[in-house]
């Protein structure tokens, strides 16, 4: 990937609800996280177009990506994210607290299908197609990925969205979205989808650590035996 794509999503300005909000929130901030110097802007892609791992998520957290610049950094998603990396050796380490603690992703790329952090947690429709053409680009760059984790079912379509919109085969009818459940693709890509480790699924057990890195212990497999 190229790094004047990524420059491009951190420049970018085309949401203005997204807008206004991302950096109302750096200015307001919360207490816990009141010296921090938030981000505020539109949270890049992480990783190197080489990855035969790409994790698509939803959007940055408002006290998470938005504070500290990386993606799924700096809350409880990202804890369970990076640990789940770490364990099958897709990191370097399991914590990803901010830009400059060292975290390496090992081949593979996280990204997101929205890129701004929304009120709500909620993208509206037109913010989705507005930050598309980004995730086309990567879905292109990214020529050597065999294992795709869609992190809940927005980043489940996104990623057949952007398969359609680039003209690459997908199943018909697609399959259902499910917990670990596997596809393996007509250009031998296998996705293993998985449930958002959001504070609601994790908190209510709808997505235990077990589960979580059962998707992950497939990812490896597969990668594994090409």
């Amino acid at each position: 990937m190229k790094c004047s794509s990524q420059t491009d999503i951190i420049n970018c300005r085309r949401c203005d609800r997204l807008t206004v909000y991302r950096e109302r929130v750096a200015q307001e901030k919360v207490r816990r996280f009141r010296e921090w110097e938030y981000w505020g802007r539109p949270v890049p892609s992480l990783g190197k177009a080489t990855a035969r791992l790409l994790v698509v998520g939803l959007a940055p957290a408002a006290h998470g990506g938005n504070r500290t610049g990386r993606v799924f950094t700096g809350d409880r998603s990202g804890d369970w994210l990076y640990r789940a990396l770490h364990r099958f050796g897709f990191a370097n380490q399991p914590n990803s607290t901010d830009r400059n603690d060292g975290m390496q992703l090992i081949d593979s790329y996280i990204t997101a299908a929205v890129h701004c952090a929304p009120p709500d947690n909620k993208p509206a429709p037109e913010e989705f197609v507005n930050c598309r053409p980004y995730f086309i680009e990567e879905l292109q760059a990214l020529r050597k990925v065999r294992v795709v984790i869609p992190l809940g079912l927005i980043g489940f379509k996104t990623y057949f969205s952007g398969r359609r919109e680039l003209g690459w085969s997908n199943p018909s009818p697609l399959p259902q979205f499910s917990h670990g459940g596997e596809t393996r693709l007509d250009d031998g890509v296998w996705v293993v989808s998985s449930y958002h480790p959001s504070q609601q699924n994790t908190q209510t057990g709808k997505l235990t650590e077990a589960m979580f890195d059962d998707v992950f212990r497939k990812a490896r497999k597969r990668i594994d035996s090409v």
